[in-house]
């Protein structure tokens, strides 16, 4: 066996370290960390922006990457590699032409109500189209709008970026480009672009999600 010769005083560990303490949590997670939660398993002294950048360099043109998800960090296989790895994930319903355009609006519209979303479409969302997004966890409740009836609004999630490649939700397509790939309707209004999303100023956060139903929308 391996003699541990590894130091856990938080003092005494040295720069390269440090770096191997970060990728190994990076490693071990299945979910982007971001640099607070790196940070707290090293020296306050510690420059994690440096560690980043190392742990970056030494990737390049490896079988895996360091990825940034919004402002977390992950490993994932290499762009030019993944077309031959499958991706291990949870078993997801394919999604009705319905769900895609609620989850686009959601993504372009973000902090965004049902009701803003159907008017957005022109029709009525189903309660379970909602669901559906939740559940796959490519959507969350954010809060509540600050307006009469204080209505749940909905955004999307670190898994959605994740799941889509994209480093920060202002990476997205125009909408005239997921037109044309068939996933949105022709008839959607041509205004739903990034920088549309609303601000979070009149949004109340809510501390206690799993307590909310969501189909009745309390």
């Amino acid at each position: 066996m391996k003699e541990n010769n590894f130091d856990n005083s938080k003092a005494s560990i040295s720069q390269n370290d440090q770096l191997r303490i970060v990728e190994a949590l990076l490693f071990a997670s299945s979910d982007p960390l971001d640099k607070k939660t790196l940070s707290e398993k090293l020296p306050e002294n510690s420059n994690i922006d440096e560690i980043i950048n190392r742990l970056e360099d030494i990737y390049q043109n490896r079988g895996l990457e360091l990825k940034k998800v919004g402002n977390k960090f992950m490993f994932k296989t290499a762009e030019d590699l993944s077309f031959i790895m499958q991706r291990e994930a949870k078993a997801q319903k394919k999604l009705s032409k319905a769900a895609i355009e609620t989850l686009s609006i959601i993504a372009y519209h973000q902090p965004v109500t049902r009701a803003e979303i159907e008017d957005i479409r022109g029709v009525n969302v189903s309660p379970g189209t909602i669901d559906t997004l939740l559940q796959m966890n490519w959507i969350k409740i954010k809060g509540r709008r600050k307006v009469l009836g204080n209505p749940i609004v909905y955004g999307t999630t670190d898994e959605f970026l994740v799941h889509f490649d994209l480093e920060n939700i202002k990476d997205l397509p125009e909408m005239k480009e997921l037109k044309s790939m068939g996933l949105l309707d022709n008839n959607l209004p041509p205004d739903l672009y990034p920088e549309n999303i609303i601000n979070d100023n009149d949004i109340e956060e809510i501390d206690a999600i799993n307590s909310i139903e969501v189909d009745g929308e309390i």
